[in-house]
């Protein structure tokens, strides 16, 4: 029996021991979340039967899609909602529906084939969800921005946004989006959820972060507030909004809750991959976590139909069109049905935050008079 009688061999002994606990220690902390390897990226966890895996993914691909595609064409049938900054709401069902269209229908594919997944299959599909991810977030700022516009300043601020001028800022929202998640995954910098890498967050990706997710979602809430705080001050007391305006701000209303919505799916992911950075969490949860704000893309056109009428009757239309096979008319209503409602007959927008601090605000009576056929309120 070899017996230590010496204090250097001692200390040597004792270091020895305590530098392999250590490189235990470290190694547990580098692959304690390889630990649940029954659970993948791509496929959900395969402690679940193929059989619920793939009726849970249809049922996400088949319903977000059908419901996306109604979001997109809700906007090109109803009058109400056929407005140029309602672009910005097609482009995000747009990225949803590639979420719905796209991404879940390979993992399904993957299951029914019966194979793992590829490294190519899961690199596929999360760096469509990170595409997809940022386009979200830079539109819904957009957004936030175009209702601002639209509800709180002057009309002749609003005609600047042109045709031209939102074609423009949706192409540059999918550039912008599509060169960072070129250069995230050419450096190769930051945790690596297909290889099971979970490391810590580079400050590559800290300073992105913070300038394509951070900067615009504080400025979103920033604009939702400031125009909550000046529609409730402009419509205090008996003054009663037009009916234009009520459906405008209905639908941003609607907006508010899809941001709400958004970051009540998508948060919870971001807090569990930036506390990784410094207590491990298991890949079970973080996996979890990432389907969670993944089905997202497949609630949103429902939030619409509930908190928007003109979506929802789109919806009811669409939905008998295609079907129930009856005949549904999406044109534009006859000034002259008698049966119709005036108010529903002129649809005139009216700018009440303009018109509210203006000094035409201050008579005591509205006057309604005629200007080229068109009727003109006075507030």
């Amino acid at each position: 029996m070899n017996v230590t009688t010496t204090y250097t061999n001692a200390t040597s002994t004792f270091a020895e021991i305590m530098g392999l606990e250590a490189e235990v220690r470290t190694n547990k902390a580098e692959n304690g979340l390889d630990n649940d390897l029954d659970i993948s990226p791509v496929t959900l966890s395969s402690a679940w039967s193929r059989v619920a895996r793939l009726l849970l993914l249809s049922s996400m691909a088949v319903g977000g899609s059908v419901g996306n595609v109604f979001m997109i064409s809700a906007v090109v049938v109803e009058d109400q909602l056929k407005k140029r900054g309602n672009a910005f709401l097609v482009n995000v069902a747009l990225a949803d529906l590639l979420v719905t269209g796209l991404v879940i229908p390979v993992s399904v594919i993957v299951i029914l084939a019966g194979h793992e997944e590829s490294l190519n299959t899961c690199r596929f599909e999360w760096t469509l969800e990170a595409l997809c991810v940022l386009v979200t977030v830079l539109t819904l700022a957009t957004i936030a921005a175009e209702n601002y516009t639209r509800l709180c300043l002057p009309p002749e601020r609003y005609a600047i946004l042109t045709p031209s001028r939102v074609t423009t800022t949706i192409i540059s929202v999918w550039l912008i989006s599509v060169m960072a998640v070129v250069l995230q995954s050419s450096l190769d910098v930051g945790p690596d959820f297909c290889r099971r890498q979970f490391g810590r967050i580079a400050l590559e990706q800290i300073i992105g972060a913070s300038l394509l997710v951070g900067v615009p979602t504080l400025t979103t809430t920033f604009l939702y507030i400031k125009l909550v705080i000046r529609v409730r001050r402009a419509t205090r007391g008996s003054y009663k909004p037009p009916v234009a305006f009520s459906w405008d701000y209905e639908l941003t209303k609607a907006n508010m809750y899809s941001c709400a919505v958004f970051l009540m799916f998508w948060l919870p992911f971001g807090i569990a991959v930036c506390l990784n950075s410094f207590w491990p969490i298991s890949a079970r949860v973080l996996y979890n976590l990432a389907w969670f704000a993944l089905s997202k893309s497949c609630f949103n056109n429902l939030l619409y139909c509930v908190a928007d009428r003109h979506f929802r009757s789109a919806y009811v239309k669409l939905f008998n069109y295609c079907c129930c096979k009856t005949t549904v008319s999406f044109s534009r209503r006859t000034r002259g049905d008698p049966s119709r409602n005036t108010s529903e007959q002129h649809r005139l927008r009216v700018h009440i935050i303009h018109s509210y601090t203006s000094p035409a605000s201050c008579r005591s009576t509205r006057e309604l008079g005629r200007l080229n056929g068109r009727d003109v309120y006075e507030l």
